[in-house]
């Protein structure tokens, strides 16, 4: 599926999966849940999303914050 946005136009993103043992790779994260133009994504975009390597390096750059919330 090929989809018209990346992950750097997504808003309410919630990465889910997240380790502390996993530092500093994180290689269970993944997008969990994400809006674009304020709707909601499906599971099937999110799957697409999650493949992307953009995602992966921001999944990765992220992950870490939700362990501090």
């Amino acid at each position: 599926m090929k989809i018209n946005f990346n992950i750097n136009q997504c808003k309410d993103v919630e990465i889910a999966d997240v380790f502390a043992a996993d530092y500093p790779d994180f290689c269970d994260a993944y997008v969990e849940s994400a809006t674009f133009n304020g709707v909601k994504l499906t599971d099937e975009q999110l799957d697409t999303l999650n493949d992307l390597d953009d995602t992966r390096a921001w999944v990765n750059e992220n992950a870490f914050e939700t362990l501090l919330d």
